[in-house]
């Protein structure tokens, strides 16, 4: 097949589930073999059902997705499943090739070996995946497609928790991989380096425009296109409004004027017509503020912590105390302990941390396992605010775009970004002294993103927080900074 052949096509394709609207109707595009391709859209368009419809795992309700005959296609999940957190690295890998060959693989350990050393990961292949942090899960995930050597990759959000040097180490992957790739991630660095095309799923029109670029480029054309949009509407009301109201002066003349008054009704009519929807994926979520629990003075006190490094574990001492409305930034290298060391944190559970039992604590993990998945996002949000009215609760989740039928949908049916949303929505409501934020990006819409730093540049609680994500801490301000790597 020549390097410009087109290796996957959408004809008409629509697709959704049963209790929502279609995701997908009617979506055509077309991929080229060789193209490294960016999906865009707001959380929950239905990007990461894109992928499951791409490899089959999902059917369309109609049209025909066409991947031409014998292209090897492997996928780079977002989050490993949790059934497969009690595997070791071997078994995780197994399991992983069993999809692409159908024989037994004899020189699985070589491979192993080979595809961790290119993701910049070294682990015994009998570890466990859950004995890992999030930033090495990451690097797993990707290497798990990667040992496929496929044809089409598949990668979804494939710098979430990776430090500095993995996202560095996966951009010159992606860059030197002369294979057909396409990418759903929120890093607008990671994405511009590399992409020379852009899939962009519309929410509102569930429609798929394809623009050909760099990601930059493409988003320019993107607002570009939106302010048209925009500036048009702005004309045809102003227009519309002032046929209202000669059709109005004219209809109290009586006679024939009625004539007159009718035909610039029907012209107002036509002229809303023409307005063009503005697409609903381009609202942000509504800046707000995370209060904090009142009367507090002297909230954490940490003097001791652990890090790890190639297995070992290391002893540490440092002398930091926190108190209202002072931000501490972990930092350090994925696997160095990070989130261990939030997590004994949060459940007050350090030897080397002192937090006074009164202080009510808010904690936001990486992989939303303080969400029960059963509940729904009523029920989940009016858990931690018991006191509120169901209307009230009920305007803190449309202020993060919880509305309509997603309130009554159960946790685990969302999107990772929209959990991600829940999640702060129940922050809002906890009004905690301590706030503890696990990679609070991952997932998250760019255009969320400057609403969620002011958010917690405000704080006035005290806050301790791990991001590998420098643009968004700049936006924060942080009084110190524990650096695990040191």
């Amino acid at each position: 097949m020549a390097k410009n052949d087109t290796i996957l096509r959408f004809d008409e394709v629509t697709f959704g589930y049963k209790e929502t609207k279609p995701l997908l109707e009617e979506v055509d595009f077309s991929v080229r073999r060789g193209t490294k391709t960016t999906v865009m859209g707001q959380n929950g368009s239905g990007k990461s059902t894109l992928f499951k419809l791409i490899t089959g795992e999902l059917k369309p309700f109609s049209g025909i997705i066409n991947v031409v005959s014998g292209v090897s296609i492997a996928v780079s999940r977002q989050v490993i499943p949790r059934d497969e957190l009690e595997l070791t690295v071997r078994e995780f890998f197994i399991k992983a090739m069993a999809q692409m060959y159908s024989e037994k693989i004899y020189d699985i350990d070589p491979r192993i070996d080979a595809i961790l050393n290119l993701v910049n990961l070294h682990a015994p292949k009998e570890r466990i995946l859950n004995t890992f942090s999030g930033g090495q899960q990451a690097r797993l995930l990707l290497a798990s497609a990667l040992i496929q050597n496929p044809d089409l990759l598949l990668l979804d959000e494939p710098t979430n928790n990776l430090d500095k040097a993995g996202i560095e180490h996966l951009t010159e992957f992606l860059k030197a991989y002369d294979k057909t790739v396409i990418v759903i991630s929120h890093d607008s660095g990671f994405l511009n380096s590399f992409t020379d095309s852009v899939l962009y799923l519309d929410i509102f029109t569930r429609k798929m425009e394809q623009y050909v670029g760099n990601y930059f480029d493409v988003r320019e054309q993107i607002l570009a296109r939106l302010e048209k949009e925009n500036r048009k509407n702005a004309q045809l009301a102003k227009e519309i409004q002032a046929n209202k109201e000669k059709a109005n002066f004219f209809a109290m003349k009586g006679g024939q004027m009625r004539m007159v008054a009718k035909r610039m009704r029907e012209k107002a009519e036509e002229m809303e017509e023409e307005k063009v929807d503005v697409r609903k994926e381009d609202k942000t979520i509504r800046p707000f503020i995370i209060p904090s629990q009142e009367n507090i003075g002297g909230i954490v006190h940490i003097t001791a912590f652990k890090t790890y490094h190639d297995g070992e574990i290391f002893q540490r001492k440092t002398d930091i105390k926190l108190g209202r409305n002072q931000h501490l930034l972990l930092a350090g290298p994925n696997g160095i302990g990070k989130s261990t060391l939030l997590e004994l944190i949060a459940h007050n559970d350090s030897e080397g941390t002192t937090i006074p039992q009164d202080i009510k604590i808010g904690y936001y993990r990486q992989d939303f396992s303080t969400l029960n998945f059963d509940d729904t996002v009523l029920k989940s949000l009016m858990d931690v605010a018991p006191e509120l009215t169901e209307e009230k609760i009920r305007a803190t989740a449309a202020g993060f775009l919880l509305t309509g039928n997603v309130v009554y949908s159960k946790i685990g049916t969302l999107s990772e970004g929209q959990k991600g949303l829940v999640a702060f929505a129940r922050l809002v409501l906890e009004r905690p002294g301590l706030l503890i934020l696990d990679e609070p990006t991952n997932h998250i819409n760019f255009r969320h993103i400057p609403i969620i730093a002011e958010a917690l540049n405000k704080y006035t609680g005290a806050m301790i927080m791990v991001s590998h994500v420098p643009d968004f801490v700049e936006k924060i301000r942080i009084d110190e900074v524990l650096d695990l790597g040191k």
